[in-house]
C-alpha cells in the first residue's frame, strides 16, 4: 500500500433516485446510489486526497444536469477536484454550445464520449466526431478514450488525427484478459504509446478478466506492459469504482498494482499514483 495519499483518476458517482442510467438495469449489483460517503467506505485504508469523476453513461440528454450535480458534490468536498463529463461529440462543431455550458463548472477537466458501447467503433473517425475532438484544446479539455481491445485501432487513428488534443486511454484499452489474448492489443499499445499526445489510465483492469476466477498472475503482465510502453511519466492510477466492485474490493487493485511496481523508485511510484493525474488533469489549479 502506498505510504502517501493517492489520486484516484477514475471514480463513478451517481444518484439513481435523481437520474436515469439505463445500463444499470442489466447490472443490479451496481444499481444503487453511490456517492462520496460510499466511496470512502469502499476505499478502506487507502488514503485518497484527490478524485476525478468519470461520466457514468447517463441517459441521453442528461449530461449537462449530471455535470451540474457533480459540481455540487465538488463544492462540498474539495477532494473532488476533477470532472470528465460526457458530451455528444458526434454533433461536430455544434458541440461548442455544450462545451461552453459545461465549462461553467470549475471542476471540468475533460470530456468522454463512450466508444466501447458502439457496434461500430469507427464512429470516432467520422468527420464530425474528429471536428469536435479538435475543439477540446481550445477549451483546455482532454479526451478520455474508452474502447474495447478490438476498437483500439480506431482510438489510435483518432489520436493521430488530433495531435493537439491530449488523450487519456481508459482501462489500458480493455484487453481480453478473460481469454488471455495479447495480440493485437499488445502491439497496438506500443503504437498508442508512440503518440506523444496520449497517456494511459491504469484502471478497470481486473474487470476485463474472468469476474469469478481471475488470478493476479494473469492480470499483472498486461499492467506491466502498459507501464513499460508508456513509462511512468504517462501512466496514472484509477480505480474505476463502482464498476470495479463487480470483481474486487477497492484495496485489492492497489495491492496488486503495488506488486507490479515493487521495484520502481519512490519518484516513479508517485508519478503513477499522483503526479501524472495531477499534471494531465490540472488538479492543482
Amino acid at each position: 500500500m502506498p505510504n502517501f495519499a493517492i489520486v484516484d483518476s477514475h471514480v463513478h458517482l451517481y444518484d439513481v433516485e435523481r437520474f436515469r442510467y439505463g445500463w444499470l438495469d442489466a447490472v443490479p449489483k451496481l444499481k444503487r446510489t453511490s456517492l462520496l460517503a460510499d466511496f470512502d467506505a469502499a476505499r478502506g485504508k487507502v488514503e485518497v486526497d484527490k478524485i476525478v469523476f468519470a461520466e457514468v453513461a447517463i441517459d441521453p440528454g442528461l449530461h449537462l444536469a449530471e455535470a451540474a450535480f457533480i459540481q455540487g458534490l465538488a463544492d462540498r468536498d474539495a477532494r473532488l477536484c476533477g470532472m470528465v463529463a460526457h458530451a455528444p461529440l458526434e454533433k461536430g462543431a455544434a458541440i461548442e454550445a455544450d462545451l461552453v455550458a459545461l465549462k461553467q463548472h470549475r471542476s471540468l477537466r475533460g470530456i468522454r464520449r463512450l466508444i466501447e458501447t458502439e457496434r461500430d467503433p469507427s464512429i470516432c473517425l467520422a468527420p464530425a466526431f474528429i471536428e469536435a475532438v479538435k475543439l477540446l484544446p481550445r477549451h483546455g479539455l482532454t479526451f478520455d478514450i474508452c474502447v474495447k481491445h478490438w476498437g483500439l485501432v480506431y482510438g489510435i487513428e483518432l489520436a493521430r488525427r488530433c495531435p493537439e488534443t491530449t488523450f487519456i486511454l481508459d482501462h489500458i484499452g480493455k484487453p481480453d484478459i478473460r481469454h488471455r489474448l495479447r495480440e493485437p492489443w499488445w502491439g497496438q499499445i506500443r503504437e498508442m504509446a508512440a503518440l506523444p499526445n496520449v497517456v494511459c489510465k491504469v484502471s478497470g483492469v481486473i474487470t476485463e478478466a474472468d469476474h469469478a476466477h481471475w488470478q493476479k498472475d494473469e492480470v499483472k503482465p498486461y499492467i506491466a506492459h502498459v507501464i513499460e510502453a508508456f513509462g511512468f511519466d504517462r501512466v496514472m492510477y484509477g480505480s474505476d469504482w463502482t464498476v470495479s466492485s463487480l470483481t474486487h474490493p477497492y484495496p485489492v487493485f492497489v495491492e496488486l498494482l503495488d506488486e507490479v511496481v515493487a521495484g520502481a523508485s519512490e519518484a516513479d511510484r508517485r508519478k503513477l499514483y499522483r503526479d501524472t493525474a495531477i499534471r494531465i488533469y490540472r488538479l492543482d489549479e
